[in-house]
């Protein structure tokens, strides 16, 4: 898939001075495995916005008894060009996503499985994985640092390292040890879970719905928009069906596929969301 390939690269764009070459290799080489559905996720959240609002500015200049302002006309025209030039950019911030997921999906998977008790090439590639991790993050922040994103990407760090906690300490006070393979992917939110009941695989399941989260409003605000309840419908659909992992880009994106501008406006919904979820 063009963008899944296009949004790899910026991300190994970002990374490329990683020092030394076996830290390198590591990154590399994760970013190579990786699933790229949520920076694929912000890159078609970003054209569904674009694609709504020229929709809403076709619209408008009909039910204006077509008495066309030209500068208007050359307003909208110019919006789309900008879209068009700052596909990179787009890319850039999508990578800045894909990022910061990995970084903490592989900060997720050390603390389920720690490598250090183990042999001693097990501890190596433990201390390799959690650099990794780190500069994962930090890469990602910083490719988001200056857009309307940055403040979700630092609560859905923030978020993931309480989820984390609470996991830690009920697996110390239980006594027992989960495997990701049972967990249903279910959230706290969906399941009601309070401070004294914690389902471990609820809470891990958390960091893809965050993530989701966080794609569909850096792809909306990188075109100037928030995310319209259609997107945050998708996203939510979308979300419903990943557990603690995101299956291959092809065939997990299908209804983000239609163009909007193939659909009559009636179709779509003109009210805008304030946010993508938090308050």
């Amino acid at each position: 898939m063009e963008k899944a390939d296009s949004c790899r690269r910026a991300a190994a764009e970002a990374v490329a001075d990683v020092e030394p070459p076996q830290l390198h290799d590591y990154i590399e080489s994760t970013l190579d495995r990786a699933s790229m559905v949520p920076a694929t996720l912000t890159l078609e959240s970003a054209a569904m916005m674009a694609a709504e609002r020229r929709v809403l500015e076709d619209d408008q200049l009909l039910d204006d008894d077509f008495d066309v302002d030209p500068d208007r006309t050359q307003t909208a025209a110019d919006r789309d060009d900008d879209v068009g030039r700052g596909a990179d950019e787009i890319a850039t911030h999508a990578a800045g996503v894909q990022l910061i997921y990995e970084g903490l999906r592989l900060t997720r998977s050390l603390a389920h499985d720690e490598p250090w008790s183990a042999t001693d090439a097990d501890a190596s590639d433990g201390d390799l994985a959690i650099l990794a991790a780190d500069i994962l993050v930090a890469r990602g922040f910083y490719l988001l640092a200056r857009t309307d994103a940055a403040d979700k990407a630092v609560r859905t760090v923030q978020s993931f390292g309480r989820d984390q906690t609470r996991r830690s300490e009920h697996a110390a006070d239980s006594g027992l040890e989960t495997d990701p393979a049972d967990y249903d992917g279910e959230t706290e939110s969906a399941t009601g879970i309070g401070a004294d009941s914690v389902e471990p695989g609820s809470l891990d399941a958390n960091l893809e719905r965050d993530v989701i989260e966080l794609a569909v409003l850096t792809g909306a605000v990188a075109v100037g928009e928030t995310p319209s309840p259609r997107l945050l419908a998708i996203a939510e659909a979308l979300a419903e069906t990943v557990g603690t992992s995101f299956p291959p880009v092809e065939g997990s994106l299908v209804d983000l596929e239609p163009s909007i501008r193939e659909q009559s406006l009636e179709e779509q919904p003109t009210d805008r969301a304030t946010s993508a979820t938090d308050p």
